[in-house]
């Protein structure tokens, strides 16, 4: 009994001070550091995601023709190319509301997917559907409602979707959502990549995803693998894709909230995040990531938006922010707001910077190679984490038993991205910092990059190189 006696004690001091230092550090910790490594996105690649969400918003409405929240900038759609509208009375329950819209102004087929309905209890069904681990799929775990919505949804559409894809074949096909439909939308991605015979053989690069607010819904391997093809949106302090415990305890665990707030402290205090990201049933937010940022710490008021985007591995929005605005930024309306306001921002630098049409055509070209070394980078990283699976299965970027020869391939690219980097921009100095931060996270020296960007004069003076001056 008196041993008893002295435990308790002991038990709640240790207790205290573990909720103390979770409290302390979450008081700490801003957004902000999800992305502080980050670059900065571009408005070639940014450029589609405020329209997304007006897409998304347009499904809201009952007549699209007269609509009744259509924001200031409008939906930017044409009635006459609606081509179906599927309301929860015809979907039964099984998924969420969406359209399908044939976007002839930007050679694009979208389905735009709702989200969260707190009103339709088939949407809690949905989410309620998984657990940890049930369902796998392509070498990894995925959310078993989610999936099986997407199952449902190209099930009903796989007709109508393959005579577009096979009428149109310059045309994309972009599947976008947000919260609960970001999740569907990212699974029916998912489903076409895995089988392009059921839309016509569609290829992997004319399928895209644009999940806004996503809900964690794949394992780490499968987030880090379909980077090239989903694309997540964040705006800020974002409660749900950091939001790591299962969304059906979540809304399980509503009436009991301090027992659920201890379990997250306790995880977050005693469980390494190495230990974490080994947990193959572990869930994600999918894909490449972009943030929204636009709030400081220890600051007031909103300062113009910054996107910044990477293929994270560890790190990928892990903690919850304690923020005031944690929901409010999870609501379309101002993601839609502050994703345009950035965009607009990025076009109007760009446009102070007077770059000619052909070097912004190569600078596109320039991005994809780079964002194909950082899908490669992310992919070896996951290896390098130990995280299940990752190599044990092929990727389009290759396997990660890689010859000296594509070893060597890869770094002459990177060195002529970087160096093209070098050619176009205003400041040498902070694109040289740029390049040698990416250059860090991949394992390449200082030497190596000083190498390769400069060359020596007959003083011994390190000067730029002439033909990199010259592009």
């Amino acid at each position: 009994m008196s041993i008893l006696c002295g435990c308790c004690p002991l038990l709640e001091c240790v207790y205290c001070l573990g909720c103390a230092r979770w409290a302390y550090k979450r008081c700490l910790y801003t957004a902000g550091h999800d992305s502080q490594d980050w670059g900065l996105a571009t408005p070639h690649e940014f450029e589609p995601v405020p329209r997304f969400c007006r897409y998304i918003l347009s499904v809201y409405e009952e007549d699209i023709r007269n609509p009744v929240w259509e924001p200031s900038e409008g939906y930017g759609i044409n009635p006459d190319w609606l081509l179906l509208k599927k309301t929860y009375e015809d979907t039964q329950g099984r998924a969420p509301a969406y359209v399908l819209y044939l976007d002839h102004d930007h050679k694009d087929v979208v389905v735009a997917i709702r989200g969260l309905n707190l009103a339709k209890e088939s949407d809690y069904a949905v989410l309620l559907d998984n657990k940890l681990g049930e369902r796998k799929f392509d070498g990894g775990y995925v959310h078993n409602g989610l999936l099986k919505a997407a199952g449902w949804v190209l099930d009903e559409e796989c007709e109508v979707l393959r005579e577009l894809v096979v009428k149109y074949p310059s045309y994309t096909l972009t599947f976008a959502g947000h919260s609960l439909g970001s999740g569907v939308a990212t699974m029916l991605a998912l489903l076409v990549v895995r089988r392009p015979d059921r839309l016509g053989n569609i290829e992997r690069k004319r399928v895209r995803c644009f999940a806004i607010a996503p809900a964690r819904c794949m394992s780490l391997n499968l987030a880090v693998r379909y980077a090239d093809v989903i694309n997540s949106v964040v705006l800020q302090d974002d409660f749900l894709p950091r939001t790591a415990t299962p969304l059906e305890d979540i809304f399980k665990s509503l009436f009991c909230l301090p027992c659920l707030l201890c379990i997250r402290c306790m995880k977050d205090t005693c469980v390494p995040e190495q230990k974490m990201l080994k947990d193959p049933r572990r869930l994600y937010a999918p894909g490449r990531m972009y943030h929204i940022v636009e709030r400081k710490p220890c600051r007031l008021g909103r300062f113009p938006p910054v996107v910044k985007t990477a293929v994270p591995v560890d790190g990928r929005f892990e903690h919850i922010v304690l923020s005031c605005n944690a929901t409010s930024d999870h609501a379309i309306i101002w993601i839609e707001r502050e994703a345009q306001r950035a965009l607009n921002l990025m076009l109007e630098k760009e446009k102070r910077m007077e770059i000619p049409e052909k070097q912004r055509m190569e600078r596109q070209e320039s991005l994809a190679r780079e964002h194909n070394l950082e899908y490669r980078a992310a992919l070896r990283r996951a290896v390098t984490l130990d995280v299940p699976h990752a190599d044990s299965i092929e990727s389009e970027y290759g396997t990660f038993d890689k010859t000296q020869d594509d070893e060597t391939e890869e770094e002459e690219e990177e060195t002529e991205s970087i160096t093209s980097k070098v050619g176009e921009s205003s400041s040498a100095s902070s694109s040289v910092r740029q390049s040698y931060k990416r250059r860090r996270n991949r394992g390449v020296s200082w030497d190596e990059l000083i190498e390769s960007l400069f060359e020596r004069d007959e003083s011994g003076n390190l000067t730029f190189q002439k033909s990199d001056l010259l592009r």
